[in-house]
């Protein structure tokens, strides 16, 4: 079964740490964190000090996805916070293996992301040095987007190589993912599917995510 991680930027923050408990009692696998910078994408959002804020769930691990440029630049502060899996753009750094092999140094999950017109030949020399790998299935930085359905044949061919090495890596898919087009997601190879809109601000979250996972 696909798991499901409710992003906290289409949660309202007055009420951020009561949002994440409904989330979680609702059936959320795990939190997805969208950490932007206004530089490397078009928006502002949060830092490590407001996760170390948000109460913590025995099984539910939270998953911060850096969209920051140069990320070697404040990575200790996120390393230090306790996140569970960190995102960082192949876009965003020139030392791309010096990141991933600092975040499992401190026992975190690496995971690289990719924009959409980012092609996965990039990964082909760190796929091995990875937990998961973060298609973005829309451009960054702002949430409630459609999905781009060229993003679909991202997901199979990443899922072949993915399995050509005999690895064990997940395919996480952020942007866009509704219940009307999640049998597609799921069906191309996603192990994990980012949704913010699709969960927060609906009248059941219980419902709404159980309309991911039960497609």
């Amino acid at each position: 079964m696909v798991k499901v991680a409710p992003s906290i930027l289409s949660a309202s923050f007055n009420t951020l740490a009561l949002e994440i408990d409904k989330v979680i009692k609702a059936g959320a696998d795990l939190i997805h964190l969208d950490i932007m910078d206004g530089i490397f994408v078009p928006n502002i959002t949060f830092g490590p000090l407001i996760y170390k804020d948000i109460p913590k769930y025995d099984g539910v691990e939270f998953d911060a996805h850096l969209m920051v440029i140069q990320p070697e630049n404040n990575i200790q502060s996120f390393l230090d916070s306790g996140v569970d899996r960190i995102s960082v753009h192949v876009e965003a750094t020139v030392h791309l293996q010096r990141m991933l092999q600092l975040i499992r140094h401190h026992h975190i999950k690496p995971a690289v992301a990719l924009n959409p017109a980012t092609p996965l030949s990039t990964l082909e020399w760190v796929l091995e040095d990875l937990d998961m790998v973060l298609i973005m299935s829309v451009n960054p930085g702002f949430g409630g987007q459609s999905f781009i359905k060229g993003m679909l044949k991202k997901i199979e061919l990443l899922k072949e190589m993915i399995l050509k090495k005999g690895l064990s890596v997940e395919i996480e898919v952020d942007g866009g993912v509704c219940p009307e087009n999640i049998r597609d997601v799921v069906n191309a190879g996603t192990d994990i599917v980012v949704a913010g809109s699709a969960i927060f601000g609906k009248p059941d979250y219980a419902e709404a995510i159980q309309a991911l996972k039960h497609y």
